[in-house]
């Protein structure tokens, strides 16, 4: 089952150009099986996304992207609102509480330009951020970083034995399913899509009509 698990769409993202049904009808014609939007501190209703799973005939999951003071959280499992910047402990306080799941999302974005580059930081000192002390996950494959932002998070995750998944953080139509995670087994919920997660039974790739 290939989904990718970091989408956004309008307007619950403003920052997204993306209606919900064209995403959908992009992410049925690049052969997606499923996706998961994690609208930026906002959350779509369940009703919702079951009536646009049942017009595209995809599985439709919800997540959340929320700010930390440690970088930006993929959130699973967890249907608090969160409005704003929060501390890193207290998300996962909540979050675990909650029996939810954290991915650091895209942990190297632009790592060149503000300074990990230029100290020349390894993966090993890379892995000691506190970021990674908080989350379950991390993002190795984000469709908007590049190759090298890719594969310091890729060797971090490998580091740290930490699972590490794929999403293409899509703004944009032409842009869904440039990264995604193929599954090994079907998928019904989101409980069904952390316990997928922790068990590892995935690999990082593409949707099939851009791989």
């Amino acid at each position: 089952m290939i989904i990718d698990l970091h989408v956004h769409t309008k307007p619950l993202s403003p920052c997204s150009h993306i209606d919900p049904l064209e995403m959908v009808a992009e992410a049925k014609r690049r052969g997606l099986d499923g996706v998961c939007l994690t609208e930026h501190h906002a959350l779509w209703g369940r009703g919702e996304l079951d009536e646009l799973a049942r017009q595209s005939g995809i599985a439709i999951f919800s997540g959340n992207e929320i700010t930390t003071d440690q970088g930006d959280i993929l959130v699973f499992q967890y249907s608090v609102p969160v409005p704003d910047i929060v501390p890193i402990a207290d998300l996962r306080r909540e979050v675990l509480a909650a029996g939810g799941f954290m991915i650091a999302a895209h942990p190297f974005r632009g790592f060149k330009v503000f300074g990990f580059g230029q100290l020349r930081m390894t993966p090993e000192q890379a892995a000691k951020r506190r970021l990674f002390q908080l989350v379950d996950a991390i993002e190795v494959s984000n469709g908007k970083l590049t190759e090298e932002e890719n594969s310091m998070a890729l060797d971090v995750s490998k580091i740290l034995g930490m699972a590490g998944t794929g999403g293409s953080d899509a703004h944009r139509v032409d842009e869904i399913g440039k990264r995604a995670t193929v599954f090994e087994r079907e998928i019904r919920n989101e409980r069904e899509l952390v316990e997928e997660i922790r068990a590892g039974r995935y690999t990082v790739g593409t949707a099939p009509a851009i791989s």
